[in-house]
């Protein structure tokens, strides 16, 4: 567990980047019995500490499989799939006692949750905190349940980010996966479809992993100065 205390640095805020990763997370067994799911927490209800409900915005290639993952995950105690859009769905979930929620309590610590994706058995939070002691707390609320939980990269709000670029463990391997193929290549090489097989994933699951690491790597380097 790597120690925030360890960081040096002050100012009116930061955001950090975090991998959290215990079996009781809330629909960490959900995540890894559909890996080609991406489930996205809606910000303005996902981070509320106080609400029954929690609301997610979910691409799979099977929402049947989904619907039986969530059925199956001890975690959840009942779901409801709210709408369907595009490829996705919105769903409103009520958790067990079992359950161990990590969003609610970065609301309790002032801070928003930017982004919170699943990662196979773990999740990879972007967070603002408004001061490092805020960011202790999350470790220690992870240190009191036995959460795995390691600092990716933290930086004051209003300087540049340094270092790692916060890819997803599945993000890394999908680029490294194009770029071997030959997906990058002018003429191109390898379909997104090649790309996709060789993940053993869906196409369109391919191309959103694409994307986001895509995007990750642009706002981390060419867009970092603006």
């Amino acid at each position: 567990m790597s120690d925030p205390e360890s960081e040096s640095g002050s100012g009116s805020g930061l955001t950090a980047v975090l991998g959290v990763e215990h079996p009781d997370l809330a629909l960490t067994e959900t995540a890894a019995r559909d890996r080609s799911a991406t489930i996205h927490p809606v910000r303005e209800a996902g981070t509320d500490a106080e609400s029954g409900h929690h609301h997610f915005v979910v691409r799979s290639d099977s929402f049947e499989r989904f619907d039986a993952a969530l059925s199956a995950d001890p975690t959840v105690a009942e779901f409801d799939p709210v709408t369907a859009f595009d490829e996705g769905r919105l769903y409103r979930v009520a958790y067990t006692d079992r359950a161990i929620l990590f969003s609610p309590e970065i609301t309790r610590a002032n801070g928003l949750a930017l982004d919170i994706e699943n990662d196979g058995t773990g999740w990879t939070m972007t967070v603002w905190l408004p001061d490092r002691d805020r960011l202790a707390r999350l470790f220690a609320f992870a240190d009191a349940h036995d959460v795995d939980i390691d600092l990716r990269r933290v930086n004051d709000y209003a300087g540049p980010v340094e270092g790692a670029v916060d890819l997803t463990a599945a993000q890394r391997e999908a680029l490294l996966t194009a770029l071997d193929a030959g997906y990058f290549e002018e003429p191109r090489e390898a379909t997104l479809a090649a790309v996709a097989a060789e993940l053993d994933i869906s196409q369109p699951a391919a191309g959103g992993l694409l994307r986001r690491g895509m995007k990750r790597l642009l706002l981390a380097t060419v867009a970092r100065d603006d």
